[in-house]
């Protein structure tokens, strides 16, 4: 990855985070995009100063498109981790809601694939992160099984499009991520997770640095382009 430089959109936190630290740690200079400018310095902070550079910007609105835009001129690879997801029964659901979950895993991260990739080399990549819901819905994640499933239809046609410039989805599990702790009490969440390690082939939970050893295979692996590849210890299977 040295001389590479490497866009991690929704690079604050998470899988986005472990992502760019990654990139980082193999010697590419690095991107690191969120919407939370604060977030985003003290999580830039946290891995090192040179060949790292944040930037403040929400992929899902044409403004943010734009200053990302506006501040790479060129790049080797493209991972898209960022997304607002909402966990609730479709009746409870308004147009606000879904639209937000699309524009921000979906809509924003095709428009700007599609604006940016001319200042991709040949041999450059763009990675999203879709999920396993696509596969494995659970009540009240339509919506995210929704939006994932898009992400696994997309990179098809974006491979195509875009080729030689290879497009590919990385699927995760359960992921142990700081929006567990937003949703679920500590008690809670390590019940579910032990319910769910008894469950899948694997028996663990994927962690982040799991998933952002996938997202380096899909940006460095020349041969794949227009797949999903699955991080998720075989939930779907079950």
């Amino acid at each position: 990855m040295h001389h590479s430089t490497v866009v991690v959109v929704g690079a604050s936190s998470g899988m986005g985070l472990a992502a760019a630290r990654r990139f980082w740690e193999r010697g590419a200079t690095v991107w690191m995009v969120a919407r939370d400018p604060e977030r985003l310095r003290d999580a830039a902070a946290g891995i090192g100063h040179e060949r790292l550079q944040a930037l403040s910007a929400d992929v899902s609105g044409e403004e943010g498109r734009a200053r990302i835009l506006a501040a790479v001129d060129r790049l080797d690879h493209l991972v898209f981790t960022a997304a607002d997801l909402v966990y609730k029964p479709s009746r409870d659901l308004d147009d606000a809601e879904v639209m937000r979950a699309v524009r921000s895993k979906v809509v924003g991260p095709y428009l700007l694939s599609g604006a940016i990739a001319g200042r991709m080399p040949a041999a450059g990549s763009i990675t999203f992160v879709s999920g396993v819901a696509a596969e494995r819905p659970s009540p009240g994640g339509s919506v995210t099984g929704m939006v994932n499933g898009a992400i696994n239809a997309m990179v098809h046609g974006l491979a195509l499009e875009l080729a030689p410039i290879r497009v590919n989805a990385v699927s995760p599990g359960w992921v142990e991520t700081p929006f567990w702790k937003r949703v679920a009490s500590d008690e809670r969440r390590e019940s579910l997770f032990a319910a769910m390690r008894e469950k899948i082939p694997a028996r663990r939970i994927v962690t982040v640095e799991d998933v952002a050893q996938m997202i380096e295979l899909a940006a460095t692996n020349r041969g794949v382009s227009g797949t999903t590849l699955y991080v998720d210890g075989g939930q779907r299977l079950v």
